[in-house]
């Protein structure tokens, strides 16, 4: 039978080897502890491991609807745990999105809105997408929360349970058991303490402690059974040994998180799974392993390190965005269309600004907010701007719907020869009118087109029925002006000069012929030319009759361009024909002590003459137009 200890000191004894034990690892103590705590939230849910799995995408980069269907995606597909520091990274870019997108559609309504007192509302529903995914998942997060502290008290109470039997075991409560079925008994309590589950972290390092003491009381207490002990200390030593080499053969990875995250896994297996070693290797084994853990928390730290350069090489390029959106801010802009290429160069630079990735977490919110500000004054000024030219617009609105009211009042006119260019007028003087509120726009265009279209659909209805007669017009003329090719003068100067007037009305009583077949008017001018040379009439008479023939032929067939052309020939012949008169009077003063019948002189007298003569046709001509 195996000699009896008192518990107390037995428990102090134990205790002066753990304090032994950690004072050797003092000095690694740093690296040790982040993987003691990480292992704790390790043991804390196993669901843990899987987040290792799941990439960090660059969330902020991505549009709303990306990061609600991502939202969706990690709910559907992953526990609940592992995807906590996803959802928290997807919460905060979509609402930075969110609020970026409010602030300008709170501009839009500010700008478009005459209202004074109406109240901005926007509703968005992929916002109340997001929220039913999100509001899932922390369904999820408190039912896992709330089974979880069930588990753990459970756990907790199944660990302090195996202490006891363990416990029970060292003090040895039953005499009858042999030290090979005492180790068989510290084998199952060991096998059930492996799978007995996570614990509260702050019942973590006690109970630990507490299940280690009494596995080192164990060994204290059969070390008359020195073979037996040693065979179980040699065991745990190659284990152990095996662990260092994995250890090491991980300070060679190149995935260094990856590697941190096995370096973990083995801690756990260390402390928890295998058990002591032979006091001579003891300091020494767990010392190379700590020196392993502190070179891979150095290596970790220095794969942060260059992770914070690459964000502070992100934090420059989002200042330089931030500071070319205030840039743009004060850019003197004075149009609308001005505005809008702003407004479009400030979109490329907001997703630049997205694109940029992430900046350390310490100046995240202090950088977002500057971004904020940005664009907030961008937008204040491009608000200014607009507010000041809603007056404007609202004028402009006021003359438009003064033309909807002129259009619409003669729109139904059977006047078209007088409405017609009104409508005209009308038209252009719309296009010279500017914006109105574009809450008005669509409304007041289909109003104004629609008026102007019930018009000039009208006047075209007619005028197809007026080319119809006009086309039977040019086909009777065409029939006339072959007879009167074949007309000849009987020699009597009246009875031709009548005959002469007589297909004059003739002719124009056939009608007005369509526009692009006027030149018939021409060869019966030809006809007519003829026809005055063969007469004796002055040259004056023959030029007026010939005139008056044209312009009855311009004023039936409303051609008032070729009136308006008329009338500014004359005025130009008018004005030459007096420069030459004038020109000839002063050549006369230079001719000095020249006798009256001197041929110079009277050459001189009768184109001065003749020229006087021209010059009242031409006039006579122009009071005729004006008469018009």
């Amino acid at each position: 039978m195996l000699e009896e200890k008192n518990d107390n000191l037995q428990e102090a004894d134990g205790q002066e080897q753990i304090e032994s034990q950690e004072n050797v690892v003092a000095q690694n103590q740093s690296a040790q502890d982040e993987i003691d705590n990480s292992n704790a939230e390790e043991n804390e849910d196993d669901s843990i491991k899987d987040k290792h799995n799941i990439p960090m995408e660059d969330y902020e980069s991505m549009p709303m609807e990306k990061l609600v269907s991502e939202l969706e995606k990690l709910i559907n597909n992953h526990k609940v745990m592992a995807i906590k520091d996803h959802v928290e990274e997807i919460r905060k870019a979509f609402m930075n999105h969110y609020h970026h997108l409010i602030d300008e559609k709170r501009d839009e309504f500010n700008e478009n809105n005459t209202d004074e007192n109406a109240t901005f509302e926007y509703d968005f529903p992929l916002k109340h997408k997001f929220e039913e995914a999100y509001t899932d998942y922390k369904d999820k997060r408190n039912q896992h929360y709330n089974q979880l502290q069930k588990n753990l008290k459970g756990n907790l109470n199944k660990r302090n349970e195996l202490i006891e039997e363990l416990k029970a075991l060292v003090d040895n409560t039953d005499e009858n058991l042999s030290i090979a079925d005492m180790f068989k008994r510290l084998n199952e309590i060991r096998d059930q303490w492996k799978v007995a589950g996570a614990i509260p972290r702050d019942k973590y390092n006690i109970v630990w402690n507490n299940y280690h003491f009494h596995i080192e009381r164990f060994y204290d207490l059969i070390h008359l059974d020195k073979e037996a002990r040693d065979q179980d200390f040699k065991l745990n030593l190659e284990e152990k040994q095996g662990i260092i080499a994995r250890a090491k053969e991980l300070l060679n990875e190149n995935d260094t998180l990856k590697a941190f995250r096995e370096l973990q896994l083995l801690h756990r297996v260390w402390k928890e799974e295998i058990g002591p070693v032979d006091r001579e290797h003891r300091e020494a084994i767990w010392n190379e392993f700590s020196d392993i853990t502190k070179q891979m928390h150095d290596k970790r730290e220095a794969y942060f390190g260059a992770a914070r350069e690459r964000e502070s090489e992100n934090l420059v390029a989002k200042n330089t965005i931030i500071e070319a959106i205030i840039a743009l801010g004060e850019e003197p802009i004075n149009s609308h269309n001005g505005w809008q290429n702003q407004i479009k160069k400030m979109e490329a630079l907001r997703e630049q600004f997205f694109k940029a990735g992430r900046v350390p977490v310490e100046v995240n919110e202090q950088t977002w907010d500057k971004f904020k500000t940005a664009v907030r004054g961008f937008n204040s000024k491009k608000n200014n701007f607009y507010k000041n030219i809603k007056h404007e617009q609202q004028e402009n609105l006021n003359k438009k719907m003064a033309l909807v009211a002129q259009a619409e009042s003669l729109k139904d006119s059977d006047d078209f020869a007088s409405v017609t260019p009104i409508m005209k007028q009308i038209q252009e003087d719309w296009k010279k009118i500017g914006h109105v509120p574009r809450k008005f726009s669509d409304k007041i265009w289909k109003e104004f087109k629609n008026a102007c279209n019930h018009y000039f659909d009208r006047l075209h209805t007619v005028r197809n029925a007026e080319n119809k007669e006009e086309i039977e017009a040019f086909d009777k003329k065409k029939e006339f002006l072959v007879e009167l090719k074949e007309f000849e003068l009987t020699g009597n100067h009246k009875t031709d000069l009548d005959a002469i007037k007589a297909h004059i009305e003739t002719w124009k009583g056939l009608g007005r012929v369509p526009h692009n077949r006027r030149h018939i008017e021409g060869k019966f001018n030809k006809v007519l030319d003829a026809l005055f040379e063969k007469l004796s009439l002055s040259k004056k008479d023959t030029e007026l009759m010939k005139f008056d023939a044209k312009l009855e032929q311009w004023v039936e067939n409303d051609n008032e361009r070729a009136i308006e052309k008329e009338q500014f020939f004359i005025r130009k012949k008018i004005d030459e024909v007096q420069n030459e008169i004038f020109q000839l009077e002063n050549n006369i003063q230079f001719i000095t002590n020249a006798k009256k019948d001197n041929p110079l002189l009277k050459e001189v007298q009768k184109n001065i003459e003749r020229h006087k003569e021209e010059l009242k046709l031409w006039k006579e001509k122009l009071n005729k137009l004006r008469e018009i």
